[in-house]
């Protein structure tokens, strides 16, 4: 079964490394989820922060019920998506509807929701001003180049009064074309990997740079006491758990759910990070 791994440099870069291991012992535990009552092992790809932390505190929970939760990190948004379609993994916890839409579009993956689990408000930081509206005419603000989340951030922008966005379009999935008025003649820099930004932030680049909150965290950088504007809780960026079709009904994933979504889980997220993860609650 292949493992899959990810290495982020000190100078920022990032690189995917795709190791295999052989072994028939480990061949019941991402193929055919749930197609038996023996099959206990639950193994998820997540990214680190907060994906794996709150993973890490389902694990005796899950553990409770006899399921053993194994937890593959990732750094990026491709390769957990990959390692799914592979069969590598049963489930994966980083993407928000958006994106998952965008990607079955674009790779044809059969997957399914097979819940919502938290919230991470996207917001906008800077080195150089207090404000969205302290930005000067012609300022820069750096955007990742996942062209899933430019809907979000224009959404963000629009929201502070910075833009707006043209009638009679999905705001999810607008795109910088879709910019109706833009006052300040913004400009829009969106060349960088997700996991770069925080270093850009830290070294001053742009004038503002927008970033998701699992990498700011991971970073040490809060997204409720850092960021000049931070997306509101009413988002439609829930992160899911996303399974090969047919897999949501499996009782392991049931199970691994019902766990994230429960009382405890809810409140470990909210006490651990104070509205930089939001929990979500049906």
């Amino acid at each position: 079964m292949k493992k899959w791994l990810l290495s982020v440099f000190a100078t920022g870069s990032v690189l995917a490394l795709a190791a295999c291991g052989g072994g028939d012992e480990s061949s019941d535990t991402a193929t055919d989820s749930g197609s038996s009552e023996e099959d206990k092992t639950i193994v998820v790809g997540a990214s680190n922060t907060p994906h794996a932390v709150i993973l890490e505190e389902a694990q005796p929970l899950l553990e409770e019920q006899g399921y053993d939760l194994q937890i593959e990190t990732f750094q990026d948004y491709v390769l957990p998506n990959t390692a799914l379609e592979e069969g590598d993994l049963d489930a994966n916890y980083f993407q928000h509807l958006p994106y998952l839409e965008l990607q079955e579009k674009e790779q044809g993956y059969d997957f399914e929701n097979a819940g919502a689990i938290h919230i991470e408000p996207m917001a906008v930081y800077s080195q150089k001003y207090k404000s969205l509206d302290e930005l000067p005419d012609g300022a820069t603000i750096i955007l990742s180049n996942s062209v899933a989340e430019h809907g979000r951030i224009l959404m963000i922008l629009e929201a502070e009064g910075l833009i707006t966005i043209k009638d009679g379009i999905d705001k999810t999935q607008a795109s910088l074309e879709d910019i109706a008025e833009n006052p300040k003649n913004i400009k829009f820099d969106y060349d960088y990997e997700p996991a770069l930004l925080t270093q850009l932030y830290e070294n001053g680049e742009g004038d503002a740079v927008v970033i998701n909150s699992n990498y700011a965290i991971d970073a040490g950088i809060s997204p409720t006491e850092d960021s000049i504007a931070i997306e509101g809780t009413d988002s439609p960026y829930a992160n899911l758990i996303v399974t090969r079709s047919g897999d949501e009904d499996a009782e392991k994933i049931k199970a691994l759910v019902d766990v994230l979504k429960s009382q405890e889980i809810q409140d470990f997220i909210t006490e651990e990070w104070q509205g930089a993860v939001v929990p979500v609650t049906e």
